[in-house]
């Protein structure tokens, strides 16, 4: 009997990509094949984005790819939640559903294409199909958010905030560690919400009881001896605590921190209780607690009603704030997101402008931080190696791999991918930096 093939497309943020990874694990567990290509699939399975307008664009077009190329399409996804936004384009697609469906997703392959036979199958492990570098991976510890931004539309696309149980999440931790992961990339909707749907019950890891709580989930974690990333972390209170763990060396001293914007009025259009004041103050006492913390934040430019002063006083907060890595985006009008309707929208060249200004403060700020990096060394995970120009290509604790700064060192080998080696900075430009192993 001919092993049944899949093709699989994953499409979205790190939430996407270890849902993929989930459904991929499920689909070869059950004996089916895994292909790269679209010919060889007997059918495709395609996971979607559909946060803004330019990621919904990107999936339909990737269906309608999968729908020329094969014919045989299952979707799922964040766009999945919109099911008649796709069903009016592609009326032939074999199945819709949302996003973490995983259950619906495998009753449609199953469906579509029978699950193979083979009696020894259930009794053979099945590792875990990973989409990172073996060296990194993703670990999401919840579903969903509780937050109503009125930019963003994700709680009616992946539902209300959701934790795992934390005896699952540190299980999947250690498994990861164990199988030769260096670094944990902890993530969520809302990573530093883990556990309040819960009421922080407790679990039991270990044999030992654990309360559900994101400090106690990263000093669990500090005791895997891997680098520990925190992503996506909304300003609570209890962040505070966060940091003794980093300047401690427990887990990694960089915190992501969507700020979103400064203007007290346009924050609280978009429903962001953050008080930039406030935020201004917790950043000074951080860096008091641990004087090497990165902290990345990502802003919207142009949003509806913005006025210039209140973009004045954004760039004011960037200058001062002086943060370490920094994403911009110009507002895009989401369907069904409450800001469309705030006021009227600012012009898109308008809108570019000033991303373009702020995005050159930045810039200038960023230089001036890895100009300081130049004649020190640091620990760097080594992602890459470009054989043809003999090129090493790593990121420092700083650096959060796809969205961050890189390392580029010389003189170096492929033996070194996938591990932690010291490299002296000795040249830098404005967001990646150049040095040689010690």
């Amino acid at each position: 009997m001919t092993t049944p093939k899949i093709g699989f497309v994953s499409l979205g943020c790190p939430k996407a990509l270890v849902d993929s990874e989930y459904i991929l694990t499920q689909l070869r567990t059950e004996g089916y094949e895994i292909v790269p290509k679209y010919d060889d699939a007997d059918l495709v399975v395609v996971n979607t984005c559909g946060f803004i307008d330019s990621a919904v664009q990107e999936s339909l077009d990737a269906i309608g790819e999968a729908l020329d190329e094969n014919g045989k399409v299952i979707v799922t996804g964040c766009l999945g939640a919109k099911a008649d936004t796709i069903l009016e384009k592609y009326p032939n697609v074999l199945s819709v559903t949302g996003p973490h469906a995983f259950q619906e997703v495998m009753a449609s392959v199953h469906h579509h294409l029978p699950k193979p036979h083979d009696p020894f199958m259930d009794l053979v492990p099945q590792a875990g199909i990973k989409l990172t570098p073996k060296h990194y991976a993703y670990l999401k510890i919840a579903e969903g958010c509780n937050h109503s931004c009125t930019f963003c539309i994700i709680p009616t696309m992946r539902g209300k905030h959701q934790s795992y149980p934390i005896e699952n999440v540190l299980g999947q931790a250690k498994k990861l560690a164990q199988s030769g992961v260096k670094e944990l990339l902890v993530v969520a909707q809302d990573t530093s919400a883990y556990g309040v749907d819960v009421k922080y019950k407790l679990g039991i890891a270990d044999g030992k009881p654990v309360k559900t709580h994101i400090q106690n989930l990263c000093e669990e974690l500090a005791q895997l001896n891997v680098w520990v990333r925190l992503h996506y972390i909304y300003p609570y209170p209890h962040v505070d605590n966060l940091i003794p763990l980093m300047a401690e060396g427990k887990i990694l001293p960089y915190i992501d921190v969507p700020m979103q914007h400064a203007s007290p009025r346009i924050l609280k259009a978009m429903k962001r209780p953050a008080n930039s004041e406030n935020m201004m103050n917790r950043i000074k006492k951080w860096r008091e607690i641990c004087p090497e913390i990165t902290i990345r934040s990502t802003f919207i430019v142009g949003f509806p009603g913005e006025t210039e002063e209140e973009f004045q006083m954004l760039l004011d907060f960037i200058e001062e704030a002086r943060l370490d890595r920094v994403g911009a985006f110009i507002y895009s009008p989401v369907e069904g997101a409450p800001a469309n309707d705030i006021a009227e929208m600012i012009p898109v060249d308008i809108q570019e402008e000033r991303l373009a200004r702020f995005m050159e403060l930045q810039a200038k700020i960023s230089e001036e931080k890895l100009q300081a990096k130049i004649g020190k060394i640091f620990d760097v995970l080594i992602d890459e190696f470009d054989a043809e120009e003999g090129v090493a290509i790593g990121r420092t604790m700083a650096d959060a791999p796809e969205i961050d700064g890189l390392v580029y060192i010389e003189e170096a080998n492929s033996d070194i991918v996938g591990q932690v080696v010291k490299v002296q900075i000795e040249e830098a430009d404005v967001y990646d930096l150049y040095g040689r192993l010690i």
